[in-house]
């Protein structure tokens, strides 16, 4: 009981010391803290219900999911046709009622044109169907439908990607700590503390950014255009900006934004407009110049999210990998759609299904509600304990109030976010520190009646005492840990400070206290203990 070495005695002072100059920061304020260079030291995060800020639902559309879906298959389906060896001569292919169907010119090529169809086609889930349903009709009409499970297996894949792209976007925003998790099948919940416009945010969030450079169909008579009606192999398209009449453009791409490697704001060496300039990888430039090569004095189509920005000539070849997007953009606008280029296209739509957003003063009331319970629990504990315990209370109290700057440092440590209901988990946590110490003292207690020596009861006393202290914990601990794998939001940020605190409070309340008593013991050698 007495042997504690003095390296011993050392790592945990110096262990303790650090948790607590871990903890300081958090309470300087950031605009203080900038101006004594001390910002890029940890602090604690504050949760959207204690710094103010936006809360959005985001929810997939997943009719404009299946679309492309079927786009994709279309495209895949000609390129497939075409390398078959002798090549397999198809009709147009129908893409009404959310299926695929086209004839096969050559009956005797239909046996052959179905194997290379379903090689195009996965396997979902663990029953064994596929993503898509191949049927063939009325002998040279094939019909590919997508099956249910299929749906739900691009639906989890393309939210999977939605949610890694939203959280690149707000990044480059330069907020600090947003929450971003799927909810459901379908829905993205963003949480961004300290943000009190959520406008700019839901059309960053709301902007699809698929970039497209189509060839404009000069072949399309303009009348049939107004109506409506573009020539097989095009589509029609609206202009961005109102008041233009929708141009027909060719539906393959020649290139899309997946080839970009960066997208930046910058302005029109003529007009000084701003624009924003675009960089190819060495795949897109090599593509970029060949398509300008082959269309020199032919129009083009800058598309973003189904709508025109422009469509200028092509005067000569771009050849360096490089381009510039106008649209009679703002310096807003302009560096919004470069951040949404940059952190890549969304493979689905997103909508607004709901919108919060969260006052300042809500959340300063919160804080100051938080503290004033902190400080009534660590008061009526301190008092307590003294009252109850004497000398070994004081070791008690000190080791929770230890303990309340230790949990604050790890915290900021691991840049964690302090919620509501994290205060209400820190405030149980001061609670329930000197659960340990209470068990302890009245074991000490128990053996003192029992006729031991002061040094026997305590080593007895806490050797005894610490089994039960530990299995309590670790029950205790199991239910945060479900909390923090299972819940999200609020409940998880109650589970962690719960979790951090139980990891301190053993600690402080076993080892700690443990070595203050031992240091005393040593020092005085008492013949009686009085708790």
């Amino acid at each position: 009981m007495l042997d504690f070495p003095r390296w011993k005695i050392w790592s945990i002072c110096l262990l303790l010391a650090v948790g607590v100059l871990l903890s300081l920061p958090s309470f300087i304020p950031e605009s203080v803290a900038e101006r004594a260079g001390l910002s890029g030291l940890p602090r604690i995060n504050l949760g959207l219900d204690l710094s103010g800020g936006s809360h959005l639902m985001l929810e997939a559309d997943t009719a404009d999911l299946a679309k492309q879906n079927i786009a994709k298959m279309e495209e895949q389906v000609r390129t497939e046709m075409r390398r078959a060896d002798p090549p397999i001569a198809i009709g147009d292919i129908s893409t009404t009622g959310g299926r695929l169907s086209f004839f096969v010119r050559d009956a005797s090529q239909i046996d052959a044109a179905v194997e290379r169809i379903r090689t195009l086609t996965q396997p979902s889930g663990m029953t064994g169907q596929r993503d898509w349903d191949v049927q063939v009709v009325d002998s040279t009409r094939m019909v590919l439908t997508p099956t249910q499970q299929g749906l739900n297996q691009a639906t989890d894949a393309a939210m999977q990607v939605a949610t890694e792209v939203v959280r690149k976007r707000i990044d480059e925003m330069g907020t600090r700590e947003p929450t971003i998790i799927r909810q459901g099948a379908e829905r993205i919940v963003v949480q961004v503390p300290g943000l009190q416009d959520p406008a700019a945010l839901k059309a960053l969030l709301g902007r699809t950014a698929k970039l497209e450079f189509k060839l404009v169909d000069l072949t399309a008579d303009p009348a049939a255009v107004a109506q409506g009606r573009a020539p097989v192999g095009s589509e029609i398209l609206p202009y961005a900006e109102p008041g233009q009449p929708p141009i027909a453009v060719k539906r393959r791409a020649m290139l899309s934004g997946d080839e970009l490697i960066d997208a930046k704001l910058s302005y029109n060496s003529q007009t000084n407009e701003p624009v924003v300039s675009i960089t190819f990888n060495s795949e897109g430039g090599r593509k970029f110049a060949r398509v300008t090569q082959e269309n020199v004095g032919k129009p083009f189509a800058m598309i973003l999210d189904g709508k025109v920005l422009s469509a200028p000539n092509i005067n000569e070849p771009i050849l360096g990998g490089q381009a510039q997007i106008s649209g009679r953009f703002t310096t807003d606008s302009a560096s919004q759609l470069a951040i949404a280029l940059r952190s890549g296209k969304l493979p689905v739509a997103l909508k607004v299904v709901e919108e919060r957003t969260v006052g300042p003063d809500l959340g300063a009331d919160s804080i100051r509600a938080g503290t004033l319970a902190s400080v009534i629990a660590v008061v009526g504990v301190v008092i307590f304990m003294l009252v109850s315990y004497g000398r070994f209370g004081f070791y008690a109290n000190l080791a929770v109030i230890i303990n309340v700057f230790v949990i604050l440092g790890v915290m900021a440590l691991l840049h964690a976010t302090l919620t509501l209901p994290g205060i209400a988990g820190f405030v149980l946590t001061i609670g329930t520190a000197v659960d340990a110490n209470v068990l302890i003292n009245e074991r000490v207690r128990e053996e003192l009646r029992r006729g031991r020596s002061p040094t026997q009861a305590v080593e007895h006393g806490y050797k005894e005492a610490s089994r039960t202290i530990f299995e309590a914990n670790v029950t205790h601990a199991i239910a945060g840990l479900i909390m923090f794998l299972l819940g999200s939001g609020q409940v998880k940020g109650f589970a962690v400070v719960l979790l951090i605190g139980i990891a301190t409070s053993v600690f402080t309340a076993v080892v700690f206290t443990r070595m203050l008593v031992a240091l005393w013991l040593r020092r005085k050698r008492p013949t009686s203990i009085h708790i």
